[in-house]
Formats: structure tokens, sequence, C-alpha cells
């Protein structure tokens, strides 16, 4: 099997310091926390980002201050990938924004979904303009697939030729509204991948660690972090996203899976 890609989603659009006092929000907070996390295995830091007042934001100076907060802390260079998803309801221009600062990979979202009580809207038109954004910024996206018919519309983009290989896939599993963390979804959704595929999961709340150790032994990759869950053990707050970071790579390592470094994933995603 090839080395493990761990990805770790620090803050997400959905939680505040209340529901989760470790969750990072501000730019120094995020830096620690994303530095703290490649040291524990991470590679990819996926990016959602805070205005002053904690709300989310998919505006480019919030975005730039937060990326160079991370990158004048860490030793070690994480691939930062932003979100295009932004918070629910955010509209698709703001979401693209973005892109103008040419982060290393970002989200790429494909269909429109029941999210909890809310709708998350993902219209081919949007999808369309974003692989065209995409494109022009020289970005590499990450296809966040939801839902089986999402794998669908990711074909149907392919065959349009909107989008081009290789299809970096992330299947999250366990949203409400959305696929079930199952562990024959996940099987069937690595099964039904087109051709020229890589291949993560992130399972949401109970689902993050049997679904994350299933990838390990199924030659996946693997995220973690509080936008997903913010418990390490039932009834256990977890106390940051470096130790959810750790957890997988010690599980990893167990099942005889080595960890890929940030300039290793580079070269497994072909990340220029």
């Amino acid at each position: 099997m090839e080395k493990l890609i761990l990805t770790v989603a620090i803050t997400g659009a959905e939680l505040n310091k209340k529901i989760c006092p470790a969750l990072p929000i501000t730019p120094d907070e995020q830096a620690k926390d994303s530095c703290d996390s490649v040291e524990a295995g991470a590679s990819i830091i996926h990016l959602h980002v805070r205005d002053d007042q904690g709300n989310p934001s998919q505006k480019l100076e919030h975005f730039q201050r937060s990326v160079d907060a991370i990158l004048k802390k860490c030793h070690k260079r994480p691939i930062i990938q932003f979100s295009t998803g932004g918070a629910v309801g955010e509209k698709i221009e703001n979401r693209i924004a973005s892109l103008a600062l040419k982060p290393d990979m970002a989200s790429f979202n494909l269909g429109t979904m029941n999210f909890g009580e809310d709708i998350f809207v993902n219209t081919f038109s949007d999808m369309r303009a974003l692989a065209r954004a995409f494109k022009k910024y020289q970005v590499v996206p990450e296809f966040e697939i939801y839902d089986a018919g999402h794998l669908d519309n990711l074909k149907k983009l392919i065959k349009e030729n909107e989008i081009t290989p290789p299809y970096h896939c992330q299947f999250v599993l366990g949203v409400p509204g959305a696929m079930l963390g199952d562990i024959s979804a996940l099987v069937y959704l690595v099964q039904h991948l087109p051709q020229n595929s890589t291949w993560g999961v992130a399972g949401i709340g109970r689902f993050e660690l049997p679904l994350a150790t299933h990838a390990l032994l199924m030659g996946g990759n693997v995220r973690v972090g509080l936008e997903d869950n913010i418990y390490y053990e039932k009834g256990r707050l977890a106390s940051s996203n470096a130790e959810l970071v750790s957890r997988i790579k010690r599980i990893a390592i167990e099942l005889g899976r080595d960890i890929a470094s940030p300039e290793e994933t580079k070269k497994l995603l072909d990340l220029a």
C-alpha cells in the first residue's frame, strides 16, 4: 500500500467555542493547531476561516491572514487546502473567490444535498463555474462526495471535459441528510470511482474512527479533525486536532501503513 495521506479539517463553518472550546478560530490559533497537527502526522490542512467576530468567512483577506500565520509558524510546510464550500447559504461567487489566492488545493462539492436542517446548494451551473475557476487559477481540486449520486455528477463533469485527471476524491460520510457512515457505503463508493482516482474518507461524528480504520486497511487516505468530530471517545471532547491525528497515525503504524510527509503527499497527489 502507498503511504497514508492524513488530512486534518481544523475548524469548519458550523461550530463555535461554546460547543467545542478547543476549536481554533483566530489565525494564531489555526497556526498553532495546524503546526501541532503536522508534527502529529498530518500533511494537508483543510481550511475554513473566520472573521473578527468568529463568523464563517470566504473573504480573501481572512484566508490570507490564516495562511500567512500557518506558514510563518510551521517548521514543516503543510499542504493548505481551502474550502470552497464555506458556510451553508454562501453565494457561489464568494465561494469561488478564494481560489484567486492559488492555494495548493481546494475542495470541490459535487451536488445539492440536505445538510442537517439546511440545504447545501451546488447546481451544475455552480459546479461548471467552479471547474473553470480551478482551471483559471491552476488549483488542484479535491472532490467532496457526500452521496452516491455525487459520483455520477463527477463522471458527468468528466464526460463534459470540465475537469481532468487525476481525480482526488474525499468521501464525507455520516452527514445527516446524506449517505450514512456505513462500511458498505464506503466499499460501494470505492468500487465505483472513475479511473485515475485517489480517495480518502472523512467520517462525521461517531463514524470517524470506524471509517478511518477501514480506509487504512483498504489502502485509502483519511481525514480527521474538529470540523468533522469533536469527541475523542464517547463523552470526552477531543483536546485538539492533533490528538485526533495522533490516534490515526498510531493505528496506521500498527496496521503497517507508513505516514506520508507533506513532501511525499505532493508527489502522491501530483501537486506542483
